[in-house]
């Protein structure tokens, strides 16, 4: 007779299956649902809206290794035409590339171009170290004038002001001194200085006195113009008399202009007053070669709205050539050397050897 066969294990509960229709076990919670992000319908008809990267307030810094602020050389110069005469403008204008100019087979006689704005902390004397060591790259014969009392570009150079015997203060008050017996070699190849020092700062009250007061500067720069093939003068941040006697020798003007509000606000009358002044009553010949965009920095709106309020305003007289703000030019100055030699291959040195090609090249 069969015996049934009882086991001694349990069963096993298993957990009932819930299909579409069956009602889950309200004991058990469902974890969270994250709500999705709602989908933005895209206007294929209408233009899209330009990005502006945000900018930090207060960027974090490393203060044992700072951070260099160099961008691509990609920064528009001009906004593009309007489309069908109205409207705003669609895409900025590519910057030009200038080609290295063909070598000189003779040099001189110099083209002098004042460094000028009557606002302080602009680029005035980085712009004249750099811009002539870029010069004297692509083989001219550069004359650098140091017009101010600061003396900024004879210590920038590696040039103690104390040690010299005689500077350009001594050339404009003393009639026994000339150009020649204060210029000194600098340590770049074709490059010479006519250094300055603290005491310039008495020069315009005595020239007050003097006769063509105006002039003194240009009747001393004329006995070097054959030697050279370009004079930079580095002014004072002023609008006084020496930066009239800057003004008088000069050919041309060169405004450094940093992309802020208050720098635009002097450029105007800069340009609309002391230039024009000085062109209409003492040197007629007196243009503005360019106007050079400083200290740019292309994160940051404000910015962008500065330099394209320039182009807007003075067109192709703003050079295409762009200086973006960088931590490498105080370290240049403080080791009295140009960022061509320094840092050779950074954005920086590139961009001034830019601005010497677009230089030469508006030169002809």
């Amino acid at each position: 007779m069969p015996t049934d066969l009882v086991s001694d294990t349990p069963p096993v509960a298993t957990s009932p299956t819930i299909g579409p229709s069956t009602p889950a076990d309200p004991s058990v919670v469902p974890p969270p649902s994250v709500p999705s992000a709602p989908s933005v319908p895209v206007d294929p008809t209408g233009p899209a809206e330009p990005v502006v990267p945000s900018v930090p307030t207060e960027p974090v810094v490393d203060p044992a290794e700072p951070a260099e602020i160099e961008e691509p050389d990609l920064t528009p110069v001009a906004p593009a035409p309007a489309v069908n005469g109205g409207g705003n403008a669609s895409s900025p204008k590519p910057r030009p590339q200038f080609p290295d100019p063909p070598p000189l087979e003779s040099h001189g006689p110099a083209r002098i171009l004042a460094i000028v704005n009557q606002k302080g902390g602009v680029g005035k004397t980085t712009t004249a170290i750099n811009l002539g060591a870029s010069l004297a790259e692509l083989g001219r014969r550069v004359l650098l004038v140091d017009f101010d009392p600061q003396a900024s570009l004879t210590i920038g150079l590696g040039i103690d002001p104390l040690s010299l015997e005689a500077t350009t203060y001594d050339m404009v008050i003393d009639r026994d001194v000339t150009a020649e017996d204060i210029r000194v070699k600098t340590a770049i190849d074709g490059m010479d200085l006519l250094p300055s020092d603290i005491s310039l700062s008495g020069a315009e009250i005595q020239l007050v006195t003097e006769v063509a007061r105006e002039t003194t500067l240009a009747r001393q720069l004329e006995a070097l113009r054959p030697e050279y093939d370009l004079i930079l003068i580095d002014c004072q941040p002023s609008l006084g008399l020496l930066t009239v006697n800057a003004l008088t020798a000069a050919d041309g003007v060169i405004i450094p202009l940093e992309c802020e509000y208050f720098a635009l606000r002097g450029l105007g009358f800069l340009v609309d007053k002391t230039i024009k002044t000085v062109q209409e009553r003492i040197n007629p010949r007196l243009k503005i070669e360019g106007i050079l965009a400083t200290m740019f920095d292309m994160r940051t709106l404000h910015a962008r709205e500065i330099l394209e309020e320039v182009v807007g305003r003075f067109g192709e007289t703003v050079f295409h050539t762009v200086i973006s703000r960088t931590v490498r030019f105080p370290e240049t100055n403080k080791l009295g050397e140009p960022i061509t030699t320094y840092a050779p291959n950074s954005v920086a040195a590139e961009a001034y050897r830019q601005l010497a090609r677009e230089l030469v090249g508006r030169l002809g």
